[in-house]
């Protein structure tokens, strides 16, 4: 049997890519290879099908393929969340049963497009939950800059005590540092039960979210096993030297998150790390010209010079 997610999970939770070919046809032997590298680099688990993983522009039939390719190849090694976020609350839960039955650890789940309020919020997110049932373990996702849905602390805490399957909180809002301490000074094993909570958005203030109570990371940066060494480095209690460590990756963390264009750099990035055979993202999607190779590569030479590390593992 996998291994379920639980409160306790921590540490890095790697956001997967898509592989795509460059005709935008799934590349699957690229997926097999994808899961060699981030197991390479160290990740406790690995997130799949999130906005990463392009999940917006795959089929149902895709979807279940995918899933099933990035299952089979992680072979119960570590803990895999699928991302079954979807319009439909019948097609959720379809997809969720499918990702379970195929070996996942977990499902993530964000909040439709369109709730305006902390009600409207709650209202969906209990519909999904309940749709889903308890034994189906969930990461809530926090992303209002892509779903434009914003919600407190407050609606997220009563969900929790509501519905004893929400294990994880990928906390993606910003600025949104006020909001996690919230919630981890409120789901602290006291007055509400503990959850894990894993953080995205790059890694852009990982740092500062690990000093707010954070318990991991769950993004898709390039270099995942900076992110697996900063996380060691914080559960020692060494800080200053994980701040150090994250200072020299910090403009290629700057750079991949650029809006529209940052997925491109990303996933070219792990082309030349030799994670997967093509940098390709389905249509409609971004492609990197000229001008952005050349920036990529001073960034990417800077980056091997200040580290002593090579670009490949």
């Amino acid at each position: 049997m996998p291994r379920l997610l639980t409160a306790d999970a921590r540490g890095v939770y790697v956001i997967a890519a898509t592989p795509f070919k460059d005709d935008g046809a799934i590349d699957f032997e690229s997926i097999d290879r994808l899961v060699e590298f981030y197991l390479g680099c160290g990740v406790d688990g690995m997130t799949i099908l999130g906005v990463m993983g392009e999940f917006q522009k795959l089929s149902e039939a895709e979807t279940v393929a995918v899933a099933k390719r990035f299952l089979d190849a992680t072979k119960g090694r570590i803990p895999v969340i699928v991302g079954v976020s979807n319009p439909g609350t019948a097609q959720l839960v379809k997809l969720a049963g499918s990702a379970m039955e195929q070996g996942a650890a977990g499902v993530m789940v964000m909040p439709i497009s369109g709730l305006k309020t902390d009600e409207a919020v709650t209202g969906y997110m209990s519909g999904a939950l309940t749709a889903l049932g308890r034994s189906v373990p969930v990461c809530v996702q926090d992303y209002p800059q892509l779903s434009g849905v914003w919600f407190s602390a407050g609606c997220f805490v009563g969900l929790v005590d509501k519905f004893e399957q929400i294990v994880m909180f990928k906390h993606e809002e910003s600025p949104g540092l006020r909001k996690l301490s919230a919630i981890r000074k409120a789901c602290d094993g006291t007055a509400h039960r503990r959850i894990s909570i894993l953080c995205g958005n790059g890694g852009i203030h990982l740092p500062q979210e690990y000093h707010r109570g954070a318990d991991g990371a769950m993004t898709g940066f390039a270099f995942p096993e900076m992110l697996v060494e900063m996380d060691r480095l914080f559960q020692a209690g060494k800080a200053q030297e994980a701040e150090d460590l994250n200072d020299l990756y910090l403009p290629v963390i700057r750079h991949e998150l650029q809006p529209g264009i940052g997925l491109a750099i990303r996933k070219e990035i792990l082309r030349r790390r030799g994670a997967f055979a093509s940098a390709a993202v389905r249509a409609p999607g971004p492609k990197l010209d000229q001008d952005d190779m050349a920036e990529l590569d001073g960034l990417l030479e800077r980056l091997v010079r200040k580290t002593g590390r090579p670009l490949k593992r």
